[in-house]
């Protein structure tokens, strides 16, 4: 069974509480339910962190073992040169690894217009909810 690594940074864990209106009413394992639905023949490896380096050795983990990512960065998005970096080792080994958001980040504030690591990504995916994962998913398993 291939394995996806569903990787998610700063703040996600209060998904279902965290600005509803922006991010919707469900959590996190809400989206662990959807993801495993819509691939059932692969093992979807859901985590997320508020630490830097740790979301840097999910990303390590990959490029180990030949790993697919689909990686919300968060916050990180929009500094984490250390995070690019990782990101950049990932696709580099030739691993894919997708940019989601569960927003648009181009609707928000300015400082959440740039992104770090969509340049190093091998696709971005954003401003659809859950469906920006489902998306990314549908792509990797295509």
């Amino acid at each position: 069974m291939a394995r996806i690594l569903v990787l998610n940074g700063p703040n996600l864990g209060r998904l279902g509480s965290r600005e509803p209106d922006v991010y919707g009413s469900q959590d996190l394992a809400a989206l662990k339910v959807l993801l495993e639905a819509d691939a059932p023949s692969h093992e979807i490896d859901l985590r997320q962190t508020d630490s830097e380096p740790e979301l840097m050795s999910w990303l390590f983990e990959a490029v180990d073992t030949n790993t697919a990512v689909i990686l919300n960065p968060a916050a990180f998005t929009h500094y984490s040169y250390a995070l690019r970096d990782a990101a950049a080792m990932v696709t580099k080994a030739g691993v894919p690894l997708i940019e989601v958001h569960i927003s648009n980040p181009h609707s928000r504030e300015e400082f959440r217009h740039n992104s770090v690591i969509s340049a190093v990504a091998t696709g971005v995916i954003a401003g659809f909810g859950f469906d920006s994962y489902r998306l990314a998913l549908a792509q990797l398993t295509r």
